[in-house]
């Protein structure tokens, strides 16, 4: 597996990424303002998603909103 955030960098497990764009997350009031970081993401079998922790909640995000931080 080779998940790349939208810079083109390799995401590893257990890295710490940054979103680059307000996102509006679906089945949820949630919304992620731009600058927002998450912790030890989780890879997924999908190359374009990883798993985040917001609280205790998950999320699931696509790597093309991403960059490593």
């Amino acid at each position: 597996m080779s998940a790349k955030d939208s810079c083109g960098n390799l995401l590893n497990e257990g890295d710490s990424v940054q979103v680059i764009k307000d996102l509006k997350v679906k089945g949820s009031t949630i919304n992620l303002k731009r600058g927002t970081k998450f912790k030890n993401i989780h890879l997924t079998n999908n190359d374009e998603e990883v798993e985040c922790r917001d609280g205790k909640s998950t999320i699931v995000l696509k790597t093309c909103f991403l960059k490593k931080s």
